[in-house]
């Protein structure tokens, strides 16, 4: 009977989980726990609220698609590339007043770790799109009106001063095919790509979230960036 009895009790508890979908655990020592989620406001949370899809053709992309590079979208009477070197670069030096970087030092360089010398004309510095132009493309941004995506390039949240030579190596990939080489940057990397999406409505690809949350899982508490240009400012240009 007792033999019987330990049956009916298993019996019940298995209809249990079947009924109400909940997972019974033990609690022992080994067993995989819920990978965390995040706290609102951090980029592992914001992941899960941006839109999944494949990748669209690359048909129809352009550079300039997105605008002549400059625009002055703050209206600061600056081109956008000027003030984001001002904002990243160190011992900055100019011309023509307080717009045109002409030397400075990159210290330390977020991709690789090193310290690089800027030199106006002879630059090892890239401004690189966290989320790359023609990625955007492909994910949504063939679809936006003309001042949607000279904001989207000249955003500062979306801008980053960089050693040229791992920038050039990215191209236009996603968390999933490129990462920086220096690991230590890597959390704030990938929040600023989520930030940048969820800010623009890019979608991203079911690889793309997944390589994420693989970051963002190691530094869970790693905050959203916020800022940045609205997202439809009425744009300047500027030569050069």
């Amino acid at each position: 009977m007792l033999r019987g009895a330990g049956r009916i009790v298993a019996a019940v508890a298995v209809a249990a989980v079947a009924v109400t979908g909940c997972e019974v655990t033990t609690g022992g020592s080994g067993e995989a726990g819920p990978q965390p989620q995040g706290k609102a406001g951090s980029a592992l949370a914001a992941v899960d609220s941006l839109t999944v899809k494949g990748r669209a053709p690359k048909t129809g992309y352009a550079r300039e698609r997105f605008g002549t590079a400059w625009a002055d979208t703050d209206s600061n009477h600056c081109d956008t590339r000027d003030d984001i070197l001002k904002r990243d670069l160190k011992g900055v030096r100019y011309a023509d007043g307080d717009c045109k970087v002409v030397a400075g030092t990159l210290s330390p360089d977020p991709y690789g770790g090193k310290d690089i010398a800027y030199a106006r004309g002879r630059s090892k510095v890239d401004i690189d799109h966290l989320v790359a132009l023609s990625d955007a493309w492909q994910k949504g941004a063939f679809q936006w009106q003309p001042s949607k995506r000279i904001a989207f390039a000249n955003d500062p949240l979306n801008l980053l001063a960089v050693d040229a030579t791992p920038n050039r190596s990215k191209g236009d990939g996603d968390t999933a095919t490129w990462l920086p080489p220096n690991k230590g940057y890597r959390c704030t990397y990938v929040a600023g790509q989520v930030a940048v999406k969820k800010k623009y409505g890019v979608w991203v690809t079911a690889a793309e979230r997944d390589a994420m949350k693989k970051v963002l899982h190691t530094c869970p508490d790693q905050k959203l960036p916020t800022g940045g240009n609205p997202t439809a400012a009425p744009p300047r240009f500027h030569a050069g």
